[in-house]
């Protein structure tokens, strides 16, 4: 598929969604976007939908200027995955009990560890610059730094909502190991921080969304947001790393002799400093993923609708970008309303699981056709693997 392009917008809108099948608010928001004066550009990702402010799966380039919201309240969310050596026909026919292993090393939903992980003894996993990130702490929004013994506890925890840890396999039978997370309790607080200090300033008076409001360049307040968007960023990619080192010490203890590749992982709430069409732009990617040329990505779907691993394209006209899974198609509490517990046991047939109310609004009926979704993208990315869910484990 190739773009569409939204009429009437002052920036440009380039679309891999039909329009006519994107929600109305959604649409609102980005024509909004587009209209703020320092947009450069907006890219949208076929598994757009509404969110805060700005859109889920859409992708802002803006010149000296960032929206807190346009990067969303979990900063760093995003995916790694990690191929190993095992097959499909060598895990055990107790998949039950290798999922309550898993669980028990890494906290789910609001849960945390008793005390912060030591990253020295997990086997292999570098230590060398945490004493440096942790001292960062004293540094960002005096509002959050009575956190920081919460944000310690929570290193190495998966959180709730659509956050997952999965073992899948592949199309060749090989076993993966796929986990979603973010920045956790201490990137949501930094975020709601930095939305509201922008609301306050004087040039975000007139927006017509006040949750669009923005930092400019060369300001205080621009500073100080992108000092604590920076840490989060990297708490949550430590995060992540710290999770698949637990989780690789379970299964070195339950599959003998696994071995693991290098891993794969990608922010997909973010800002980075890019350069298109000769323009230094400050890019906001809040549900999408970098696909320059070359870049490993990975594109979930739901509990059992499988994720692929992607090779980027380097398409500019995406920003280098593309969708950062299927997105819904309706909110949770139409979700809990719209289908029962006898789905959700249809719909994750073969996986092992939850299959109660708790995890009723995350059912793959709730998500767009993740299939539809990378048809829409295919001059965006290319498949390298195809995963399908053996065991899923969520918050």
């Amino acid at each position: 598929m190739t773009y569409t392009m939204v009429a009437g917008a002052r920036a440009p809108i380039r679309m891999w969604a039909d329009p006519a099948e994107v929600e109305d608010q959604a649409m609102r928001q980005l024509r909004n976007v587009a209209d703020l004066p320092w947009v450069h550009g907006v890219a949208v990702m076929p598994d757009v939908h509404y969110g805060k402010g700005a859109t889920v799966g859409s992708v802002i380039a803006m010149r000296g200027a960032v929206s807190p919201a346009a990067v969303g309240v979990d900063i760093g969310c995003g995916m790694t995955a990690v191929k190993t050596s095992y097959t499909a026909s060598q895990l055990p026919d107790n998949l039950a009990y290798l999922r309550s292993k898993l669980e028990q090393a890494i906290p789910v939903g609001f849960g945390h560890h008793k005390r912060p992980v030591d990253p020295a003894r997990l086997h292999g996993f570098p230590t060398g610059d945490w004493a440096a990130f942790w001292r960062h702490f004293d540094d960002l929004a005096p509002a959050v730094r009575p956190r920081r013994e919460r944000a310690e506890v929570q290193m190495g925890t998966l959180g709730g909502g659509n956050h997952f840890l999965e073992v899948c396999a592949d199309d060749d039978g090989a076993v993966w190991v796929v986990l979603h997370s973010g920045s956790r309790n201490i990137g949501k607080e930094l975020a709601e921080h930095h939305i509201h200090e922008a609301q306050r300033l004087p040039h975000n008076q007139d927006l017509p969304d006040r949750d669009l409001a923005v930092f400019v360049s060369g300001t205080p307040q621009m500073e100080a947001y992108r000092r604590d968007l920076y840490w989060a960023q990297d708490y949550a990619r430590r995060n992540r790393a710290l999770m698949m080192a637990l989780v690789r010490d379970v299964l070195r203890r339950h599959l003998p002799g696994i071995a693991f590749e290098p891993e794969i992982s990608c922010h997909h709430n973010y800002v980075a400093e890019e350069t298109y069409d000769g323009v230094d732009v400050l890019v906001t990617r809040k549900g999408a993923i970098r696909a320059g040329s070359g870049d490993l990505g990975i594109i979930p779907g739901s509990m059992a609708t499988g994720t692929y691993i992607v090779e980027g394209l380097g398409n500019e006209s995406s920003f280098n970008s593309a969708s950062h899974g299927a997105g819904r198609r309706m909110s949770r509490n139409k979700a809990k309303k719209t289908f029962t517990l006898a789905d959700l046991e249809a719909q994750t047939a073969g996986v092992e699981c939850r299959k109660d109310q708790g995890v009723l609004d995350e059912i793959p009926g709730a998500y767009k056709d993740l299939r539809a979704v990378m048809a829409a993208q295919t001059d965006l990315v290319r498949v390298v693997a195809h995963l399908r869910q053996v065991i899923c484990i969520k918050g």
